[in-house]
């Protein structure tokens, strides 16, 4: 379960937790559910296409992603409660995001069997971005140095607690759970086409092979960070002069932050806290 010491959870699980823990999902929804900083924005940006990208091509450009896909958790008083967003989207599917770990999803999904596309990032990637991402966000305390912040990623300090249980969380819950994709960020960066074929398949969309191959090209990582709508430049709390949003998406970028030291020390932690699980993860590719 979580541990939130020193973190600061105003815009998180406040009043809006009630509301989130008795969300009522449909049938037909579909959550992307990732750990922060793991491919969230990109995956979605892709179902927004496959499902919308041609019947309402005025949407790609008139709203941002974030108010089309909404953070089913959060509460920012910038915008409106967001499960009060997600039960005012007209469109069918509802896409939806979460970062919440397994146990804390709200039991509708389960029980309306609704499809849920998970995302997972190898951990020290993982890591990286989001040590960037707390630089820029105004929303949470300062992180401090990298030094501080890797300690602090290795206890599970975070905002969604340890990443080590989140990615296994979701990975035992695929193993009983027929209407979950567990998908790997670095497979996505690897072959997006392939990617992107495999959510086709897995969500029952009969997509012209012409019209992935338009959209795997529309989500290659360059063209969303300079897309206004993909790179979340219009959130009023992220300070892009710090740290832009979509930093730089590549696998193996965390060689260029990790020390020696750092790097065996985050494996024996690694090797102990994934010592029960079966999934698996490539630091490069």
């Amino acid at each position: 379960m979580f541990d939130f010491e020193g973190i600061s959870m105003t815009h998180f699980f406040t009043d809006n937790w009630e509301k989130v823990k008795n969300f009522q999902a449909r049938p037909d929804d579909i959550l992307i559910a990732t750990y922060p900083k793991a491919g969230t924005t990109w995956v979605s940006y892709i179902l927004d296409l496959l499902y919308f990208g041609n019947d309402d091509p005025e949407r790609q450009t008139s709203e941002p992603i974030y108010i089309r896909i909404p953070f089913l958790e959060s509460c920012f008083q910038e915008f409106s409660t967001w499960t009060e967003m997600v039960d005012n989207l007209s469109t069918v599917p509802r896409i939806i995001k979460t970062h919440l770990p397994v146990q804390l999803v709200p039991k509708s999904f389960w029980e309306q069997n609704s499809r849920i596309v998970y995302v997972a990032r190898n951990a020290k990637d993982n890591a990286v971005s989001y040590f960037h991402f707390d630089r820029m966000n105004m929303v949470q305390p300062e992180p401090g140095d990298w030094d501080h912040y890797l300690e602090k990623f290795m206890k599970g300090k975070n905002v969604f607690g340890p990443w080590f249980d989140h990615v296994s969380g979701w990975w035992e819950k695929k193993q009983t759970y027929s209407n979950l994709l567990y998908l790997f960020y670095e497979d996505l960066v690897e072959d997006t086409g392939r990617e992107v074929e495999r959510l086709c398949s897995f969500l029952g969309l009969s997509t012209l092979v012409e019209e992935r191959e338009k959209i795997t090209k529309g989500v290659q990582f360059d063209a969303m960070k300079q897309n206004k709508v993909t790179n979340h430049v219009t959130i009023p709390f992220m300070d892009f002069k710090i740290s832009p949003f979509m930093r730089k998406g590549k696998v193996g970028d965390w060689k260029s932050h990790f020390t020696v030291a750092q790097n065996e020390q985050f494996d024996e932690v690694y090797k102990q806290k994934m010592k029960n699980t079966t999934v698996k993860f490539r630091t490069e590719i």
